[in-house]
């Protein structure tokens, strides 16, 4: 697309994180998930779908020091609760060759040691965490549990769509809700915000001033609701066929047109 002067794809999701849009209410959440693992708590992050979650996450590993924080990610949500001990154990070091129960204390027992010791703090990130089966969701509680209580060694945050939200209020997930020290909660982006946003992302990408037209930007709006992901989607569509009619704007016909060739 040479003829809008990117020097860069203005709408990959292979975005560096000092390049995120920087938006007040997802800055929040992040300073606030920060702060819970600062002091050794655990938190849940629930948001739409595109609404940048996993974008958060990234972000947040990269604010605790390597000099003090081991952190893992996982996006394994399909497993039953020994497969995910197994994975964190090999995380932590620990031989998962156990049965569950003894899988389950050499974890703890690992977790104690690294605390006692003055180790690295352990940061545990659990994306999609809407899928994860009940059984795995209560581990939360036996993983955080130390001496009744006393000491708190791992942090762990679950990051899911709204429907983790739900999961975690029913009744019998109450124990693994009340270790949730912060309940942070991504919206959509504005009709106001979604403009900033492509304007931004038009800008990080070389150009020097944005194709999109004020009416292409409310139309985004209108098709995309604010969604991050759908907004990548169709403005990158928009630009292609822009570029192929030799037109130097996108206009809000361009973004109906684009529209109708996308699954939204």
């Amino acid at each position: 697309m040479e003829r809008f002067r990117f020097v860069t794809m203005p709408f990959t999701r292979e975005i560096k994180i000092d390049h995120r849009y920087k938006v007040a209410h997802i800055e929040e959440e992040i300073m606030a998930l920060k702060t819970a693992i600062d002091s050794r708590q655990s938190a849940v992050l629930t948001a739409p779908a595109g609404a940048g979650k996993t974008l958060v996450l990234r972000t947040l590993k990269s604010l605790l020091p390597e000099s003090r924080y081991k952190t893992t990610y996982f996006k394994l949500t399909d497993l039953s609760s020994r497969d995910m001990c197994r994975q964190i154990a090999v995380a932590l070091g620990t031989d998962p060759a156990w049965c569950y129960p003894t899988l389950v204390r050499a974890i703890e027992e690992r977790l104690r040691v690294g605390f006692e010791g003055g180790g690295l703090r352990q940061v545990i990130m659990i994306d999609d965490a809407q899928e994860l089966r009940p059984e795995v969701l209560k581990l939360i509680r036996l993983l955080t549990n130390f001496d009744m209580d006393s000491k708190l060694v791992v942090s762990i945050i679950l990051s899911g769509q709204m429907m983790l939200k739900e999961i975690l209020h029913r009744p019998d997930m109450e124990d693994v809700k009340q270790r949730m020290i912060r309940a942070s909660e991504l919206h959509l982006l504005t009709r106001d915000e979604t403009k900033s946003y492509i304007d931004h992302r038009v800008k990080i990408a070389g150009a020097q001033r944005s194709p999109f037209e004020d009416g292409a930007s409310d139309a985004i709006f209108e098709v995309t609701r604010g969604n991050m992901r759908a907004i990548d989607k169709i403005a990158t569509a928009c630009l292609i066929d822009a570029d192929k009619a030799a037109h130097d704007t996108v206009s809000s016909s361009d973004v109906a047109s684009a529209r109708g060739k996308l699954w939204m």
